[in-house]
């Protein structure tokens, strides 16, 4: 599987974050090697907050048109599933599957008032009966697996980090994406923990990508944070054609 082969290189795989078919153009025109949707961005454009508040037929929609558009790998962001019951998240990959979709990121964590881990023993039951439903049907897409654990807890992080890769790792996980941790030490301690392929995400202290790949990190992720930026520089721009009242800044 190419996608897979992607995550054994001696660089890491720098995924290009998405969010709709101009951003998706621009990864392509930058050769980049493979693209990922960032649910997070798509929510925002429609009005919504990450964590699911969106359908997943919205979410859908976006990654047909993105699919549409580009002959690269493409990873979906689907969040937790989109359901609860892991025969309809099954049903879910399936149907992205079927738009020629090759990954998915599914988080362990949901959105209710704030966000929450879930039970790492009862989420790992979830992955091992959603890859049985694939398999059953042999379907063949990279099971990209995120631990909220450094975005959530405050004690014992790389402890309860290690024990849930081992449970996901045996429950069909293909890799592991663990958002906001950025400390040397700590990538360089999940890295050795596992065989799987590990995924850092874009954070301000995040080290840079010679040093990440020294770590042995296999890939890596934007988030959502080059679609706010964008819209940050937006306002600005905005803010100084109304000042001066002219267009020429923007020339």
């Amino acid at each position: 599987m190419e996608f897979k082969n992607l995550h054994n290189q001696e660089k890491p795989l720098l995924i290009g974050n998405v969010w709709d078919v101009p951003s998706t153009k621009t990864a392509e025109k930058l050769n980049f090697q493979a693209i990922g949707t960032s649910s997070s961005a798509i929510a925002q454009l429609l009005g919504y907050n990450d964590g699911e508040e969106m359908e997943f037929s919205e979410m859908e929609y976006f990654v047909k048109r993105i699919a549409l558009n580009t002959n690269l790998p493409l990873s979906v962001d689907l969040e937790s599933g989109y359901s609860r019951k892991p025969k309809e998240i099954a049903d879910h990959i399936k149907r992205l599957v079927e738009l020629g979709v090759v990954g998915i990121n599914i988080e362990d964590s949901l959105v209710n008032e704030k966000r929450i881990l879930l039970d790492s023993n009862s989420f790992a039951k979830t992955l091992a009966e959603i890859k049985e439903h694939l398999e059953k049907d042999n379907i063949n897409i990279f099971l990209n697996v995120r631990t909220d654990t450094f975005i959530i807890l405050q004690e014992n992080i790389i402890e309860e980090t290690k024990k849930r890769i081992q449970l996901y790792q045996n429950a069909g996980a293909d890799g592991i994406f663990i958002p906001c941790i950025e400390k040397e030490n700590d990538i360089k301690t999940i890295v050795n923990s596992t065989n799987l392929p590990i995924n850092v995400m874009c954070m301000p202290n995040l080290p840079d990508f010679k040093t990440l790949t020294k770590l042995g990190v296999k890939r890596i992720s934007m988030g959502n944070f080059l679609f706010n930026k964008m819209y940050n520089e937006f306002e600005q721009i905005v803010k100084i054609l109304v000042n001066k009242e002219s267009f020429n800044s923007i020339f």
